[in-house]
């Protein structure tokens, strides 16, 4: 897939004020810091799509931009740490699981991992809520130019054997680097292919 437009349409606080559920959806979320933006912005090819800050929590909406002309991206609040307190955190994370659940048009949910730390007990929970919900999500596995690739594999590794303890199978993993591109190419055919095998569920039911 070649990105040729993307527009920023709206920030949202509730999934009852996002768009309308025209188009396909496909949102990005992480911890705080793990360089979803940087992502975002390598992905479109626009350096300043989303804001990128060295200070986590940065985003706080349902922010969608319009691929395309053919379907969403949607930019979603991390969770993990944020120099909010603690009453606004819960408020802010509740949003959007409710989003994340309740949004009929999400094809796939991406969780970004840092490829640099050893599986983190936040993340692997956040990925149990989203099984027991049936949300389809992958993974992406980010910053892999800031380790070795040795480290880098042990990690991702460690990930895939906790995972298998309790499920009889893996998501989607794609590994990337926001600095050289790699694995750009992958998660927007990634996205295609998704896009595509639905359409055709969808036309099979209508049939």
């Amino acid at each position: 897939m070649l990105i040729k437009t993307a527009e920023f349409v709206k920030s949202s606080t509730t999934y009852k004020l996002c768009p309308e559920k025209k188009l396909p959806e496909y949102a990005f979320i992480g911890r705080s810091n793990v360089g979803k933006s940087s992502l975002l912005n390598m992905l479109t090819n626009k350096s300043k799509l989303a804001k990128i800050s060295s200070k986590p929590g940065k985003t706080q909406t349902i922010n969608h931009f319009i691929i395309n002309d053919s379907w969403f991206l949607v930019d979603l609040p991390g969770y993990g740490y944020a120099q909010i307190s603690k009453k606004e955190r819960v408020k802010w994370e509740k949003f959007v699981v409710e989003y994340i659940i309740m949004r009929e048009n999400l094809h796939c949910l991406f969780i970004l991992i840092d490829s640099r730390l050893e599986p983190q007990k936040i993340d692997l929970e956040f990925m149990e809520l989203m099984a027991i919900n049936s949300v389809p999500f992958a993974l992406i596995f980010t910053k892999i130019d800031k380790k070795s690739k040795g480290a880098v594999e042990t990690n991702i590794e460690n990930y895939k054997n906790l995972l298998l303890k309790t499920w009889a199978e893996l998501p989607a993993i794609l590994i990337t680097s926001s600095v050289t591109e790699f694995g750009k190419e992958e998660i927007l055919n990634f996205i295609e292919d998704v896009t595509l095998k639905i359409e055709k569920q969808d036309e099979q039911v209508v049939k």
